[in-house]
C-alpha cells in the first residue's frame, strides 16, 4: 500500500488506506523542499481529525492517520508497534478521547515528549467521561472548534507561519457552510422526521436535523459495544419497521452483524429507505464534503425515498 500525503482540500483529496508505517515527506513527493523538510509530524487517531490537521497545517505539516480503514470497526482497533512509533515521534496528536481511541492515551503517556501538543476533542467539548456517544465529529460545533486549536497548536510549534494556520481556520469555517445550510435546510422541511438506527453514529447529525430517534438507547449501545441487547429492545425496533413507523433507517456501514442485517431487510422489506453512514472519513472525501454526503444522503431518503448505502 501507497501512503499519501494528507493536504488542503484544493490541493489533492485525502486517500489513505489502513493501518500504515510511516514514510518521509520525501518520499511521497519525491523531493524534499527546505520547508517540506521542517514540517512537523502530526497524527489524527482517527482519519477525520488527520484530514482537519492536514487542512490547517498545509505543507508546514506531515500528517499521519492511524484509523483510516472504512471496511473495519474502529471499536476493536488495536495498535501495533508500529502506530506506537507514529505517536511518539508525533509533535502533534489529535485524538477524540471518550474511551474511543484509549490506546492512544496509553502510548503517549509512555512515550512523553515535552513539546508535544495533544488535543483531545472530548476535553476540547467540555464533556465528561461518560458522554455516552463518542462519535464527536458528527457534531457540527466540533470541528470548526477542532480547527481552531489546530491552528493554535501549530502557531506554538511553528511561530513564523502562525498568520498561515489562522487564515487556513477562516478557510475552513467557510468551508463548512455548505454542510451547515443543508442541516439547516432540512430542519426546516423535516423536523420531527421519526428515524430508526443500528448504533449512535450519526446520532449527534439527526439530532443538529430536527430527527426523532425512535431506536431505544439501549439497543444503540448494546450494538456499538458489541454485547447482546435485550429482546424486547429488539422487538420494539422491529415494530419500527415493521409497522412503518420511521421514514428512515440508518445504519453502520462499516459495522454488520446478522441482528443488524435482519434490520436492514426488514427495513427493505417495508420500503424504507435505508441509509450507510460511515465511522471513519471515506476514501476520497474531505471532511467537509463527507458530512454534507451524509447530510444529502438523510434528505434524499425522506424527500425522495431513495436508499444510500454506499458514498461514492
Amino acid at each position: 500500500m501507497v501512503l499519501r500525503r494528507l493536504v488542503p482540500p484544493l490541493l489533492h483529496p485525502l486517500r489513505v488506506s489502513g493501518i500504515l508505517s510511516w514514510l518521509s515527506l520525501a518520499l511521497c513527493l519525491g523531493c524534499a523542499s527546505p520547508a517540506l523538510a521542517q514540517a512537523i509530524p502530526a497524527v489524527g487517531a482517527e482519519n477525520e481529525y488527520a484530514d482537519v490537521i492536514a487542512q490547517i497545517g498545509g505543507p508546514y505539516v506531515q500528517v499521519r492517520a492511524i484509523e483510516s480503514n472504512p471496511n473495519t470497526d474502529p471499536h476493536s482497533f488495536e495498535a501495533s508497534p508500529a502506530v506506537a512509533r507514529e505517536l511518539a515521534e508525533a509533535r502533534l496528536v489529535v485524538r477524540n478521547g471518550l474511551g474511543y481511541d484509549d490506546w492512544a492515551r496509553k502510548i503517549l503517556a509512555a512515550n512523553p515528549m515535552r513539546e508535544r501538543r495533544v488535543i483531545v476533542v472530548q476535553d476540547l467539548l467540555g464533556l465528561p467521561r461518560n458522554t455516552p456517544n463518542p462519535h464527536l465529529w458528527y457534531r457540527p460545533e466540533t470541528m470548526p472548534k477542532v480547527a481552531q486549536a489546530v491552528a493554535q497548536a501549530l502557531a506554538q510549534l511553528d511561530p513564523a507561519h502562525a498568520a498561515y494556520f489562522a487564515a487556513r481556520v477562516k478557510d475552513f469555517d467557510r468551508s463548512l457552510q455548505p454542510w451547515f445550510q443543508a442541516i439547516a435546510q432540512f430542519k426546516a422541511r423535516y423536523k420531527g422526521t421519526p428515524v430508526a438506527v443500528t448504533e449512535p453514529v450519526a446520532d449527534y447529525l439527526l439530532e443538529a436535523a430536527g430527527c426523532r430517534i425512535e431506536t431505544p438507547w439501549a439497543l444503540q449501545a448494546a450494538i456499538m459495544n458489541g454485547t447482546d441487547p435485550a429482546p424486547q429492545d429488539v422487538s420494539y425496533q422491529n415494530r419500527l419497521l415493521d409497522r412503518h413507523q420511521v421514514k428512515v433507517f440508518l445504519y453502520n456501514q462499516q459495522v454488520t452483524d446478522p441482528l443488524t442485517r435482519s434490520f436492514l431487510d426488514r427495513a427493505r422489506q417495508h420500503g424504507i429507505p435505508v441509509v450507510g453512514v460511515y465511522e471513519t472519513m471515506p476514501e476520497g472525501y474531505h471532511y467537509q464534503t463527507w458530512m454534507l454526503a451524509e447530510t444529502k444522503a438523510l434528505m434524499a431518503a425522506v424527500a425522495q425515498g431513495r436508499s444510500t448505502t454506499v458514498l461514492h
